[in-house]
């Protein structure tokens, strides 16, 4: 009995170290501000936060609020706040909703991923395809990439869940580049997208955030982010 107890009491405490172990490997808790430009000027400034959920899965979101121009003036804000539980080191999806409030149009669309299929509604409008292990979506797919520059890696490819299927996207690192933002000066590396010419990169310093320190992008408005400052508890 003493040498089943020892056993079932080394099994667990090994259990629990693999536990502790996996969960340094990957972020649990932080907040990281930035300011948002379009073609260069002030737009607003944006909120990324992520923190535990309970039952293994934690909630990620990124809140933009308009506070110069025509933003400002249309009272222009974003929620985007996704649901997902690390499978390895991928954020995989399991909800995502995003509004944007605005006196012109609001918009809203919800994602779900139900058993083996996903299910989206996109201002009313409802589609649903299969799902695929590993899926992210367009809220955490930024920091599924900081994740793997971090680890080493050099090109990256996910499953991204879209509007009406899940669309494969690749990225690779292009350049060793110096860039300064409001959080400060870095020695950072270019990402870019290849799969398709969306005019999209990222500059990330994997060794220190696992969310970029700027990301431009043309395509949807010609917008740009700055990193202000990123905290953990």
């Amino acid at each position: 009995m003493k040498t089943l107890l020892l056993r079932t009491g080394l099994a667990m405490a090994l259990a629990l170290s693999a536990a502790a172990a996996f969960a340094a490997n990957v972020p649990q808790s932080f907040t990281a501000t930035y300011h948002v430009l379009q073609g260069g000027q002030p737009l607003g400034d944006a909120t990324l936060t992520l923190k535990p959920a309970g039952n293994g899965q934690y909630e990620y979101t990124d809140k933009i609020v308009g506070t110069s121009g025509l933003a400002a003036a249309l009272g222009a804000s974003t929620s985007e706040v996704s649901r997902f539980a690390w499978v390895g080191k991928v954020p995989q999806a399991i909800s995502y909703k995003y509004a944007m409030a605005s006196a012109f149009k609001p918009k809203n669309r919800e994602l779900a991923v139900q058993g083996n299929t996903v299910q989206v509604d996109d201002n009313g409008k409802h589609h649903s395809y299969p799902a695929q292990a590993g899926m992210v979506e367009r809220n955490t797919l930024p920091l599924a990439l900081g994740v793997a520059l971090r680890d080493g890696a050099r090109s990256a490819t996910f499953p991204v869940g879209g509007r009406q299927n899940i669309e494969t996207q690749t990225f690779k690192v292009s350049a060793n580049e110096k860039i300064s933002v409001p959080a400060g000066s870095f020695d950072a590396v270019r990402v870019d997208r290849t799969d398709q010419d969306r005019a999209f990169n990222a500059w990330y310093v994997p060794a220190k955030y696992p969310v970029p320190v700027k990301i431009a992008q043309k395509d949807g408005g010609n917008l740009t982010l700055e990193l202000v400052s990123y905290t953990q508890p």
